[in-house]
This record gives structure tokens, C-alpha cells and sequence, in this order.
């Protein structure tokens, strides 16, 4: 196919507007469903509202919001105002909010309701930020709490809701701000044409059948004959997994259904599920995974799941015991784990059945991806040589403000620019790739490396253990010991020996922790990823260690 296309997301849903029956849902949230319609016309006057209130080409607009309706519609606002997503962690406190939001160059904060007195102990700092709107819960149109915002509901009632009629680039940015392991947050910038091709061309709708499409007419005609699916991101909108999901969704003319909770209700989401048919789950691997199983588990039958016909999975393991568990209940179930990050997308992807056997995700390395070592030679498969993954292609464009990590994740390789994410692997003779872990996190200890992840899948397969994450602790004799903050399964001890006799049954004999320390609840972000920093906090205190 011709690559001459240039894709903008706001020329997308512009075309979808115009293509997609009118009465088909668009957005549900609590009960509350937004059809196409609607979403086309309050997305068309929340972006000229924008335009009014002084937004110009490329501004930033900071997304400080839980999962909700107003999150898609916003994006789609800003997609056809030609301004930039700024994703913001509904967790971070005021020194981090205001970071993000000065960092990024934000002129438009919005923010979810529950937030209000945090945003109004930061304004004053957020010099760049000309205006404030706020969302008010079951988006009524009520005064906001705070006096200086302006209420989110009466910006897309009121207005024109025609189509703007502006052109747009294929070079218009949308940004993700990645925390990573160290460091503060960095905004990944992404052009939208490259996001576009990062997410497929198209070619992972459903209703394309595979195939990637030639330009918005031939998408428009597909969408026509099939809609997306519906969709429930069940983790957080705000990072990558559940919002790079949720555009794949939307730009088929998909449904994106949202909870009305932060925290992880395994119970709303499968009577949510039953109740709006859900087709297809978006979660962030066992942190997820594993306590939906459970509670199918404890309720066995009470729900109606047909419906389901994916749980796609991305940014860390999923095991293949918990895959099975849940093909038990859902037969007609696919399995998808895939292998990108916020730097990338598109790594591989991998997929379990009860038909077709469920096995470890292989990740085969796809043609626009290599394996390299840290001095960027390239590893030959089969030869067991640890190296770094990387893709070419449909990149993005850098960290925001940052040349200098910019020029280390996105290096020019013999004349090739590559995204190099930190992702540490080995890759066989099949060209199947083996993952080891994140670099930042990885622990040398008596001159060996030992990759977080092996060790603690190695540990979550014995039946006490709900969930580990392994850190290395300053150590006179080892330089750094491995050490395991494990969560405990219900009625269950601590057995250290048996622990790591375990471990050494799965693994290389160093690998195996020195040290453990048993949490309630166990470290890790919303969209389910790790929390090294704060679990290495937690084990140097609980076990009187210096950290160096």
C-alpha cells in the first residue's frame, strides 16, 4: 500500500462523526451513555471553547481526571483544536501535580472534581496555566468548588457544534508522561501520523479484518459495515496501556466504557461487564488479573460473561496459571498480551485460546525491531547474548524539553533512528523474544545481573505468594543482594527456605533472594506497573539497611 496518507486523529473523528450511526454509544460511565452524536457535537464546541478562551495551535492541555467520559471526549477536543494531550497521574500529590503541569508548559488544566482543593493549593505556582476547568461529578452543570475554574459540563452544552473546519497535520503531538523507574516523569512526544501507524494503520480493528488501511475513506467505508467493540479500559486512562487501547477502540467507532471508582473493583467490572456487553478488557497483567480471577472464583456463575471476547494486556507479565483461570469461565476468551511502552508501541504481541493452547507469551521480534547490545552492536539470535529491544518506524519524536535522555532512548543506530525503552531480552534462533526486565531496575550482585521479573514470576508461581516485586539492598559481601517484598495469599506465612529452594527450582541458584520482607498491600501504580522505588524504601526499612 502507499505510505503517502498522512493521518491526524481530529480528521478521524471528524470523518467518524459524519459515518457512524448517530444513536450508536460512544461513551458510558455509570450508567450514563453519550452516543456519537452527542460526543461529535460537545467534543466540536469544548474545542472552539478552547480556541475562544486564547488556545492556539500545539498548546498543552493537562488531563488531571479519573476514568470518565470527559477524559475521551476532551482528547477528541483537543485532536480537532490541533492542541496536546497531557496525561497526569491522579495520584501524584502537589509537587509532583505541579511539575507535570509546569514541565509540560500546560495553559489548560483540567481536573476531576475530588481534586479541587489539591489544584487550589498549586494555582498560584502554575504561572504558565491560564485556565481552569473542573468536572464535576455525574457532570452536572453546577458552579465548581473552585472560584477561579470554569465548570467542564457548560463548556460542551453551549456553543457552536458544527465542525471546525480547520486543517490540521499529521505532525500535531500528543504526549505521555512516562514516570519510568528513576528519575522524574518524562513526556514522551508522540506526532499523531506515527501514533497512528504505532497503533496498527487501522489494522488492529476488528472491523478491518486485519488489514491496514490506505487512507480516512477506506477506514470510513469498514467502519460503516462494522463498528468497534465495546471496550472497558479497566486500568487507568492516564497511562499508556488504557489510553493507546481506548484510541485503537474509539477510531474503529468503538463504545468505551468506564467505572466510576479509582481503585480496582473486580465485582463492578464484571457486573458492568454482563450489564453492557462487554467485548473486550483492558488490564495491566496479574495486578489486575489475579484479583478478577479470584472474585469469579468466590462466585462462580453469577455473572453472564459471552460477551467477552479479549482481555488485552500490556506493560507486565501475566501469568499463564492466571490465563487459565480465567479461560475456565470465559471458554470463548482470547488472551492478548502485548509488548510496547509508552516509548514504543508495537514490540509484539502474543495471544492464549482454550482452542488454541495457552502457553508463556512468545513475543516474536517483528521486521521493524532488533536486539542490541548496551554499545549497540546487534545480537544474533541463538547466541544468548543479553541485549536491549528496540524499534524503528513509527516512533515517537522524543522526551519533551529533554535532549539528552532523548538522544540515549532514541538513538541513531548505522544510520537508523531506534526507540530503546530500557527493556532488557534474549532472542533464540526462532527469533523469539525472552524478556529479563527493566535496565534501571536490573540488580548486580557478586558481579552477576539478576533481572527483576525472572525472580518474581519465579516466585508468584508457589502458592503463598500473591504478588512480589524484587529489589537489590546495599550488601557488604554481595555488593547487592536480592531482595523480595512479597504480598502473602490469604492465610498463608512467610517460609523463606522453602521460598527460595523455590526459586532455585526455576532459576540459577544466585538468583535467588537473600533477604524477604512481607507487605500488606503490594507497591505498585494504578495501571498495575511496579513501584520499585518505594518497595525498595519499604525493605531497606524493614530491614535496617543503608541504601547507598
Amino acid at each position: 500500500m502507499s505510505n503517502a496518507f498522512q493521518w491526524n486523529m481530529g480528521d478521524v473523528f471528524d470523518a467518524l462523526g459524519d459515518n457512524i450511526d448517530p444513536q450508536h454509544p460512544a461513551l458510558i460511565h455509570d450508567g450514563r451513555v453519550i452516543t456519537w452524536k452527542e460526543m461529535t457535537e460537545r467534543s466540536n464546541r469544548l474545542a472552539r471553547a478552547l480556541i475562544e478562551r486564547g488556545a492556539e495551535v500545539q498548546d498543552k492541555v493537562a488531563f488531571y481526571l479519573t476514568n470518565c467520559s470527559e477524559y475521551i471526549e476532551l482528547c477528541v477536543a483537543c485532536y480537532k483544536a490541533r492542541l496536546v494531550h497531557v496525561n497526569v497521574n491522579f495520584r501524584y500529590l502537589e509537587d509532583e501535580l505541579h511539575y507535570i503541569i509546569d514541565n509540560s508548559d500546560a495553559k489548560f488544566v483540567f481536573y476531576s472534581e475530588e481534586f479541587a482543593e489539591r489544584i487550589a493549593t498549586i494555582k498560584d505556582r502554575c504561572d504558565k496555566a491560564s485556565h481552569f476547568i473542573e468536572v464535576n461529578e455525574k457532570s452536572r452543570p453546577d458552579k465548581p468548588r473552585n472560584a477561579f475554574a470554569e465548570n467542564y459540563e457548560n463548556l460542551a452544552r453551549e456553543g457552536d457544534s458544527s465542525k471546525l473546519e480547520i486543517v490540521r497535520a499529521p505532525s500535531d503531538m500528543v504526549f505521555i508522561y512516562t514516570g519510568g523507574t528513576t528519575g522524574m516523569p518524562k513526556g514522551v512526544m508522540w506526532e499523531q501520523h506515527n501514533m497512528w501507524k504505532g497503533l496498527g494503520g487501522g489494522k488492529n480493528h476488528p472491523c478491518t479484518k486485519g488489514k491496514e488501511v490506505k487512507d480516512i475513506d477506506e477506514l470510513m467505508a469498514f467502519v460503516r459495515e462494522k463498528k468497534g467493540p465495546t471496550q472497558m479500559p479497566a486500568c487507568p486512562l492516564m497511562h499508556g496501556t488504557g489510553f493507546f487501547s481506548a484510541m485503537t477502540s474509539m477510531t474503529g467507532g468503538g463504545t468505551i466504557v468506564t467505572m466510576p471508582v479509582q481503585g480496582l473493583d473486580p465485582e463492578l467490572i464484571w457486573q458492568t461487564t454482563q450489564d453492557q456487553r462487554v467485548k473486550s478488557i483492558v488490564i495491566v497483567g496479574d495486578a489486575f488479573a489475579k484479583p478478577m480471577l479470584e472474585c469469579l472464583e468466590k462466585n462462580p456463575g453469577r455473572w453472564k460473561l459471552d460477551s467477552v471476547r479479549t482481555i488485552v494486556s500490556s506493560g507486565v507479565m501475566w501469568s499463564l496459571e492466571t490465563k487459565q483461570g480465567l479461560l475456565k469461565h470465559m471458554p470463548q476468551l482470547m488472551c492478548v498480551d502485548t509488548f510496547g511502552s509508552s516509548e514504543a508501541i508495537g514490540f509484539g504481541v502474543s495471544v492464549a485460546s482454550a482452542e488454541g493452547g495457552v502457553k508463556t507469551a512468545r513475543f516474536t521480534i517483528g521486521e521493524n525491531c532488533k536486539v542490541f547490545t548496551e554499545d549497540h552492536r546487534e545480537v544474533v539470535p541463538g547466541s544468548d547474548e543479553k541485549g536491549f529491544i528496540a524499534r524503528t518506524g513509527a516512533i515517537p519524536s522524543g522526551y519533551y524539553k529533554d535532549p539528552v535522555k532523548s538522544d540515549k532512548t532514541f538513538p541513531v543506530i548505522n544510520g537508523v533512528r531506534y526507540s530503546i525503552p530500557g527493556d532488557w531480552c534474549t532472542v533464540d534462533k526462532e527469533g523469539v523474544i525472552h524478556l529479563l526486565g527493566r535496565g534501571s531496575a536490573c540488580i548486580n550482585t557478586a558481579g552477576e545481573k539478576v533481572y527483576p521479573e525472572e525472580v518474581e514470576e519465579a516466585l508468584k508461581k508457589h502458592p503463598s505468594i500473591r504478588d512480589a516485586l524484587v529489589v537489590g539492598l546495599a550488601d557488604d559481601k554481595w555488593g547487592s543482594a536480592v531482595t523480595a517484598v512479597v504480598e502473602l495469599n490469604d492465610g498463608c506465612e512467610l517460609n523463606k527456605n522453602e521460598l527460595s529452594a523455590h526459586v532455585k527450582e526455576h532459576l540459577a541458584a544466585y538468583k535467588a533472594p537473600k533477604g524477604y520482607v512481607v507487605v500488606e498491600k503490594m507497591f505498585r501504580a494504578p495501571n498495575g506497573k511496579a513501584d520499585y522505588k518505594s518497595a525498595k524504601s519499604f525493605a531497606e526499612q524493614a530491614l535496617s539497611v543503608k541504601s547507598k
